[in-house]
């Protein structure tokens, strides 16, 4: 399928014009140019906002590759508003897994100097079968799914240049993971199956920054949510929150809608599969499509077809249905749209920050996981106010004063 660079071009004015933090820092790139002759390789999912970060990139003067994060969340329009643009993109919507494959590779054929990843899948290719690509300074993760694997390596011993943790910044998860994944969960929930939630027994498996998002918001439109969890901290804050608690195989019997947001493998697999409920609807939230296990639908499946767009039916031998959205991957993008727009400012802002801050401080940070910059992060807060109507108020000398004193309290 080819896209249209013209609505392309429309669909990337619309999210600029509501991205004000990352167009001021457009404008800050435009006049100083940090990334003159800077390589730049992207694996993001490849829509309007993402777009806007991109040309924001460009604009700072960095030769900028980007290829799809996810095989299904691909705008072809925004595709040809970039080629058109003259950013190097790979990505189509529906790709097959060799051709999402072929688009990771050739963003380390670019030898780029920094990665903007979405999922780690750059960064691993980086440490296995490309390791050879040696120019890398640093790279930035905006999943927590992405975060645990980059851990991991650093954990080993293997990972081979500082990562900036974007995920785990204020502004990203207590806005992006709350806000933004629990609107753009159930956006994709209403495109696939223009189903109603009010009345609805759902489950949410994970009480993370997402599952906090994505069980208020149903509960909010008046589904009865119960959360599924492996962390006693997390598990008390939802029961606290007023959602019951219960292990994954209890939980499913009733269960009209089960949303998966752990970050893990088979949260709905095997074991799970035969206490589910006729007529369940199975999303997934997480970043890659395995928690929601498909060799376990169609193992225990007689009969399987597509009913709608995006959403596969699963008969089993007793006559129980279970309804599959979007082949089990990142539901909010592979059939809704995405983050909102001024969640994805906050974020997308936050990138290409520390895009900019591993340029000028890459070469002497050790190779582990780093948190984004206070200050960094502190500066995305204050330009985010003021469009939102929103002004902080001032300590006054003698109330400044009295905050550092250590005789604070008498």
């Amino acid at each position: 399928m080819t896209g249209d660079a013209g609505i392309g071009e429309q669909k990337i004015a619309w999210a600029r014009s509501h991205m004000p933090v990352l167009g001021k820092i457009r404008e800050r790139f435009e006049a100083a140019r940090p990334f003159r002759g800077r390589t730049l390789s992207a694996v993001l999912h490849v829509e309007a906002k993402t777009a806007a970060l991109m040309l924001a990139l460009a604009a700072g003067g960095a030769e900028v590759h980007l290829a799809a994060g996810n095989p299904l969340s691909t705008d072809d329009d925004v595709v040809a508003a970039l080629r058109a643009a003259g950013i190097d993109t790979h990505a189509r919507k529906g790709e097959s897994v060799p051709e999402y494959t072929r688009g990771i590779r050739a963003m380390l054929d670019a030898d780029p100097e920094i990665i903007l990843d979405d999922g780690a899948d750059l960064v691993a290719l980086a440490h296995t079968a490309r390791a050879d690509r040696g120019r890398i300074i640093g790279s930035t993760e905006e999943t927590t799914t992405g975060v645990q694997r980059l851990r991991a390596l650093a954990a080993s011993g293997r990972l081979r240049f500082p990562a900036i943790d974007v995920n785990d910044a204020d502004m990203k998860h207590l806005f992006d993971n709350r806000y933004g994944t629990g609107q753009s969960v159930l956006d994709g929930l209403f495109s696939a199956t223009n189903l109603l939630i009010a009345g609805r027994s759902a489950v949410v498996a994970g009480f993370g920054w997402c599952g906090k998002g994505v069980a208020g918001r149903l509960r909010g439109l008046g589904a009865d949510v119960v959360v599924t969890e492996i962390d006693p901290v997390r598990a008390l804050e939802a029961r606290l929150e007023g959602f019951r608690v219960q292990p994954m195989a209890q939980a499913a019997r009733s269960a009209d809608l089960i949303v998966t947001v752990t970050g893990n493998r088979d949260v709905v697999g095997a074991s799970v599969v035969p206490h589910l409920k006729d007529g369940v609807v199975l999303a997934n939230a997480g970043h890659f499509d395995v928690e929601i296990s498909r060799p376990a639908l169609e193992a225990a499946a007689v009969a399987h077809r597509e009913v709608r767009p995006r959403v596969e039916e699963y008969r089993f031998a007793d006559g129980r249905r279970a309804y599959l959205l979007a082949e089990g991957r990142l539901i909010n993008l592979a059939t809704g749209q995405g983050h909102p727009v001024e969640i994805m400012d906050l974020s997308f802002a936050l990138q290409a920050l520390s895009a900019e801050y591993l340029l000028t401080n890459g070469a002497g940070l050790p190779a582990r996981v780093h948190p984004v910059p206070a200050a960094i992060d502190r500066s995305v807060a204050h330009e985010a106010l003021a469009p939102l109507g929103a002004t902080l108020d001032t300590l006054t000398a003698d109330q400044q004063k009295y905050l550092e004193s250590w005789e604070v309290g008498t």
